[in-house]
């Protein structure tokens, strides 16, 4: 073979080599989901330390829920300025990141009407706030259901609270999220909510370890029903013991987790797959720069296979 010959074929041998190296890269980079964390798991942590971890490890967005335990964002100084504002979004911007999904404290199921209203007034602060800051999701919820209160009554008020902030929210580019959380995990009690509610400014958050920890529902059974209503994801594994709740690193647990991110997945879901770390509720779990990176590694190798 003729010298020119032979570096001709070695020169095409390694394109096609690395054609068809690119390819797996390429097809698992289409695959990588959208990661984010919710600051509920780094309570004392500045923005500045969130969003450089972030940007160190993979993530794609920051939901927040709170900045060293003030969970009212409007009185975080990042917030409390329209120019601090367009500083902090610009740090975002600058380091890759989005705002995913503001964590908000209103709860629609009161029905004494000062404390409903002081909610409703708390989750239209927030519908203003992500909509200066370009996030596209404000989460609400209902928690502990009264109990002397009935159940369908409760119910509808859930119902139309979220029809007022999603009414609300209509001249915006905000979406009202109502998480799976509290007493309101069941299916069926869930459709009942969100059905006559849901719309362009109305959906859902799936908390996938809410919902089973609570029914044991399989997500094969509860994503069918959801999935047209749901915009983000709440994700995060655990173990009961003795009846009580011990947050694991994901896959560590006996939540069903990974059948819930490939639902997601195979079913065309396009947002973020936000990892809870409920430390602000359970100071005792593990430290938020072990579990955040635990997370990023562990969806980027589901992801990867």
């Amino acid at each position: 073979m003729r010298p020119y010959s032979r570096r001709k074929f070695i020169g095409t041998a390694a394109s096609i080599a690395g054609a068809a190296f690119a390819g797996p890269l390429m097809s698992f980079k289409k695959q990588t989901p959208l990661l984010s964390f919710s600051t509920l798991g780094c309570p004392d942590w500045s923005f500045d330390e969130i969003i450089n971890f972030a940007a160190a490890n993979n993530y794609n967005g920051i939901e927040i829920r709170g900045i060293r335990k003030e969970l009212d964002l409007t009185k975080c100084n990042e917030f409390s300025t329209k120019e601090n504002i367009a500083a902090s979004k610009q740090k975002l911007k600058d380091k890759g990141l989005a705002f995913v999904c503001l964590g908000s404290s209103a709860t629609m199921h009161y029905k004494e009407e000062k404390e409903r209203q002081k909610n409703l007034d708390d989750g239209k602060k927030f519908i203003d706030l992500a909509n200066e800051l370009g996030c596209p999701y404000v989460r609400v919820f209902p928690n502990n259901l009264p109990k002397e209160q009935d159940k369908n009554e409760t119910l509808e008020l859930i119902t139309q609270g979220l029809l007022t902030l999603g009414d609300y929210a209509k001249n915006s580019n905000v979406t009202v999220l109502m998480e799976t959380h509290g007493d309101l995990t069941k299916t069926e009690d869930i459709v009942k909510v969100i059905t006559p509610a849901a719309g362009k400014h109305v959906g859902l958050v799936w908390d996938v370890a809410n919902m089973w920890n609570a029914t044991k529902e399989s997500p094969s059974n509860v994503y069918p029903q959801l999935k047209k209503y749901i915009h983000h994801t709440h994700i995060k594994d655990s173990l009961t013991v003795d009846g009580k709740i011990n947050y694991k690193f994901l896959g560590k647990g006996e939540v069903p987790i990974f059948e819930a991110i490939d639902l997601l997945h195979k079913g065309g879901y396009k947002g973020y797959y936000s990892f809870e770390w409920e430390k602000l509720w359970h100071p005792e779990i593990e430290a938020p720069e072990l579990a955040f990176a635990d997370y990023s590694k562990a969806m980027q190798q589901h992801f990867g296979k």
